[in-house]
């Protein structure tokens, strides 16, 4: 649980205000490391062991784990809270698809050759996979080695190294150590013998237990050995078990604050459920119920579509409405005579008007004004989408640079801003264009055609 202010300042030295840290008293940065507004090294007169306390207090509940590097890597942990309404979720669930070197070549170029270009362009952003998990099946050392050399220069996606033998599994990892892959399965068993190797080239490790209790003094182990990026496999057997082990793990680091379950968990449906829709419904229950890490044996455009939108739906903030860059679009292969027509940036009124022009045939340019995130009414009402500002987006984005014709068309739910625009752009007609997204279709081509004469 966070420490408060009040807390922290009972720990810090108490001198006279000597300011060092930045702050007037010792109690004002106590509140800044509360909220996280400055960092423990600020006081210079911490003792290493209060500063070292100060620093384990003020760390997530559920530690932050990189898998992969560059613009690939895929973050997750770090959460602050159990339900989403309560603030928001922020590290999405990383999804991989399994690779087995038991398959064969063919299977293994299909799968790579998916989700390395499997991907949705979905309000304005890129939904994709993120992972691919490597597990050593066949017994041959060399054929999983060939396998992981093949993935790690065919694809820039993080990996997921899976072997029960520790040679092969670091072996493995030294081929492809510079994407920081996640090793796994770390065990009771095997732990002992993997922290050494482990700390000669740090990467996360997966920790699997038989239960959620055998995870305690393996987390415990690790942390004292130093190595801190982890994710958790509690074991769980089937679906039922799963829920209950990954909301008990997230309630005990969250509402407990029970350091040794701080860390984000990884599931297996494509172990729990053979079935193809039964593995994707539970990786649909996997993503509702706090999984940090997601691993599917396969999955096409029709399985892994619809994951992917629940997993935006569930950690986008709710605080903010979804929204589109500000910027002028091109729909279709607009030239100098196209149809200029303005919209706001809220997504859901972006993708419904660009999908009416799309469907006239008619190329297009289509300016989108910042309204944060509100429809074109209701952002005039909040007086994000007035002429002036409508008038300023324009100048700024460069499309007058882009048509011959300066004419633009205005949503007709807010033609009185005609004359304010008009004052705002001068030498451009305003055309008022349909109330509602419906009547472009009956519009915009003899629009267009007026445009041409």
């Amino acid at each position: 649980m966070p420490i408060s202010g009040s807390e922290i300042v009972k720990m810090l030295p108490g001198k006279k205000p000597c300011k060092d840290c930045g702050f007037p008293t010792c109690f004002a940065f106590a509140m800044k490391l509360a909220t996280g507004g400055a960092t423990v090294d600020k006081c210079i007169y911490l003792t290493p062991e209060v500063k070292a306390k100060l620093e384990d207090l003020l760390a997530p509940a559920i530690k932050l784990v990189t898998i992969g590097a560059g613009d690939n890597k895929v973050q997750v942990g770090n959460e602050e809270v159990i339900y989403r309404h309560e603030k928001t979720y922020v590290h999405p669930p990383g999804i991989a698809i399994l690779i087995s070197d038991k398959e064969s070549e063919a299977k293994v170029n299909e799968k790579i050759k998916k989700v390395n270009e499997l991907n949705f362009s979905w309000v304005g952003l890129t939904l994709k996979a993120d992972l691919i998990a490597l597990q050593f099946e066949s017994g041959d050392k060399n054929k999983f080695l060939a396998l992981v050399k093949k993935v790690n220069d065919s694809s820039n996606l993080g990996i997921i190294l899976i072997s029960e033998d520790l040679n092969v599994l670091f072996a493995a990892r030294d081929l492809c150590a510079d994407k920081k892959p996640l090793l796994y399965p770390i065990t009771k068993e095997n732990i002992d013998q993997a922290i050494p190797k482990i700390k000669e080239k740090p990467t996360p490790v997966g920790v699997r237990g038989a239960s959620i209790e055998e995870l305690i003094p393996l987390t415990a182990k690790l942390k004292e050995a130093g190595v801190d990026e982890a994710v958790l496999d509690p074991g769980s057997k089937n679906l039922m078990e799963a829920v209950r082990d990954q909301t008990f793990i997230r309630r005990a680091a969250l509402k407990q604050g029970f350091r040794p379950l701080g860390y984000p968990t990884i599931a297996f449906p494509c172990f729990i459920a053979k079935d193809g829709l039964k593995e994707v419904l539970a990786a649909s229950v996997f993503i509702n119920k706090f999984t940090a890490v997601i691993v599917l044996s396969d999955f096409d455009q029709y399985s892994l579509l619809p994951l992917l939108v629940q997993r935006l739906n569930i950690y986008t903030d709710p605080r903010f409405p979804m929204a589109v860059e500000e910027k002028y679009y091109e729909i279709g292969t607009p030239d100098e005579n196209a149809p200029v027509l303005i919209t706001s940036n809220w997504a859901l009124t972006y993708f419904i008007v660009s999908s009416a022009i799309e469907a006239t045939k008619v190329s297009s340019f289509l300016c989108v004004k910042d309204a944060e995130g509100l429809g074109v009414l209701t952002g005039w009402a909040a007086g994000k989408f007035s002429g002036d500002s409508v008038g300023a987006m324009v100048k700024k984005s460069g499309i007058e640079n882009k048509v011959k014709n300066k004419k633009i068309v205005i949503p007709g739910r807010v033609a009185r801003i005609k004359g304010e625009l008009e004052d705002a752009l001068p030498g451009w007609e305003i055309i008022i264009g349909p109330r509602e997204a419906a009547g472009i279709g009956a519009f915009l081509p003899e629009y267009a055609k007026s445009l041409r004469k």
